[in-house]
């Protein structure tokens, strides 16, 4: 939340905030595939302390640098932020470790708690972004850093029992047909949904509020903590209500919505109004990340799993990537709609496809 203010006051332009949050989402979708490669050979204990050092490379860039160039470099270590919680290095390998431990009764509520999990976290680190003053930002990037190190240092304390039994090279499964074609649509309707989503992401709407309606970082941390909160709760909903419905019905009937809310956020005569149609907007588009999380891992082989999360995690994530930019365009030239209307339109098409076309394609383990 903290990253677009920081880098206005650093002098960055509109339009380079932009930049530097589409590299950001570009190099945590990116980061996926190569966490799966070193995996494959060095096990995931030892890439996800890799991964907490690029949490500290990351955090100590925010903090000290102070040429453009260097803070739009902070974005390549994958770790910037800017992107959702379930894209990024640690995805693949947790949520593969995940399918493996978790019975096929049990699996979409395990999806849900794991979000869940994300979700209270992000929701604390939003609140904790509420008393940071005008020129504190940098303390908690020092803070971000040092979270980086103890993160790189847990997974050295874990058991043996979170590696992965399965041996192989990495993305040896691209060359199975079965996952191919059990991918590729998927790849790209995800695709379409990620670009959309990168005209909305966080970040930009944590710089559009300021932007727009001149909403500081003690407003804005709350509101986050707020979204992340209610975004924890509906993963749980998620969980329980894919387990009735199914996770495709699931993934749908709770993003359409959620999008319509999307497009009215655009018409907001005040700051109130705003906040009120996100909150309500985000109650509902989260569901379908724990939905989304289970069918990608049970409609590829157990060897497969990593894979089918890095790289349909590395096509959002590039598709993403372009929305910041633009957004930032937009916003600078005061088109203060223009985000909302492309991203809520575009899932919404989304969403149709997803339905028309995905429907009668259950996972493994639904019945």
């Amino acid at each position: 939340m903290l990253v677009g203010l920081h880098l206005e006051r650093a002098g960055l332009s509109p339009t380079l905030i932009g930049v530097t949050l589409g590299v950001g989402l570009a190099a945590a979708s990116l980061t996926g595939l190569a966490a799966v490669a070193v995996a494959a050979r060095a096990g995931r204990r030892v890439t996800l302390a890799i991964v907490g050092l690029l949490m500290a490379v990351t955090g100590l860039d925010l903090a000290l640098a102070t040429q453009p160039a260097l803070l739009v470099l902070a974005g390549l270590t994958g770790m910037l932020g800017a992107a959702s919680v379930d894209l990024g290095p640690f995805a693949p390998l947790e949520q593969a470790a995940l399918a493996e431990v978790a019975t096929r009764e049990q699996r979409n509520l395990a999806f849900a708690r794991y979000s869940l999990s994300g979700g209270l976290f992000n929701a604390a680190g939003g609140l904790a972004a509420a008393f940071a003053g005008a020129q504190s930002g940098r303390a908690y990037f020092l803070l971000y850093a040092a979270i980086g190190l103890v993160t790189a240092a847990v997974p050295l304390f874990m058991s043996r029992r979170v590696e992965s039994d399965l041996r192989g090279p990495a993305f040896d499964s691209l060359r199975r047909p079965q996952t191919v074609r059990a991918l590729g649509g998927l790849a790209a309707l995800f695709a379409l949904d990620s670009f959309a989503g990168g005209f909305v992401a966080n970040a930009v709407i944590s710089y559009w509020l300021h932007v727009r309606f001149g909403a500081g970082p003690q407003l804005l941390g709350p509101v986050f903590a707020a979204v992340a909160f209610l975004q924890a709760v509906s993963y749980e909903i998620s969980g329980r209500l894919s387990g009735r419905i199914g996770l495709i019905n699931t993934m749908v009937f709770t993003h359409l919505p959620s999008n319509l809310l999307l497009l009215s956020v655009a018409f907001s005569p005040s700051l109130g109004w705003a906040v009120g149609l996100l909150l309500a907007r985000f109650l509902l588009s989260q569901m379908d990340v724990p939905a989304r999380q289970a069918y990608v891992v049970s409609i590829v082989p157990p060897p497969d799993r990593a894979t089918a999360v890095a790289v349909t995690g590395a096509v959002r994530g590039v598709a993403q990537a372009f929305g910041p930019p633009l957004a930032g365009v937009a916003i600078g030239a005061a088109a203060f709609g223009i985000p909302f209307f492309a991203g809520g339109g575009l899932k919404i098409v989304y969403d149709l496809a997803l339905f028309a076309s995905f429907r009668n394609r259950r996972a493994e383990h639904e019945t």
